[in-house]
């Protein structure tokens, strides 16, 4: 069985920084999936954050992410981190990790947004106060 499990989230002050672990047991076997970061912002549609493959270890990061977060993989954890850092308040946020059976480069299924994914976690609230 498959699941997806999101921790790390909190509240924290601009400038602050949050590791997110998204533990993805099931996802790291034979099959390739993307692992995607969502986040859901208060009267926001949900927008992808960043992704990773498991199989070809793809990474990609949205534009306005790239530089202060970091997305990395312990396969032997069958973990997903999403490190973030220089948070601003405009970050604030539910996160969610995803997961598309996919093969190829992640960045397509995080183009493909969050009605591709088949796999949800329950979300972890990140907090960014100013």
């Amino acid at each position: 069985e498959v699941q997806l499990m999101e921790s790390g989230g909190g509240s924290v002050q601009a400038g602050g920084s949050l590791r997110l672990s998204c533990a993805a047991s099931g996802f790291f076997g034979a099959n390739d999936y993307s692992i995607v970061w969502f986040r859901q912002a208060p009267g926001k549609e949900r927008e992808g954050v960043s992704c990773t493959g498991t199989g070809d270890g793809s990474i990609y990061y949205m534009t306005s992410e790239e530089g202060r977060f970091t997305i990395s993989t312990d396969r032997a954890k069958e973990t997903v981190y999403l490190q973030m850092n220089s948070l601003q308040p405009e970050d604030t946020a539910m996160y969610y990790c995803a997961a598309a059976f996919y093969r190829g480069h992640c960045s397509g299924a995080l183009a493909a947004g969050d009605g591709a994914m088949d796999y949800w976690g329950k979300g972890t609230l990140v907090t960014v106060s100013s």
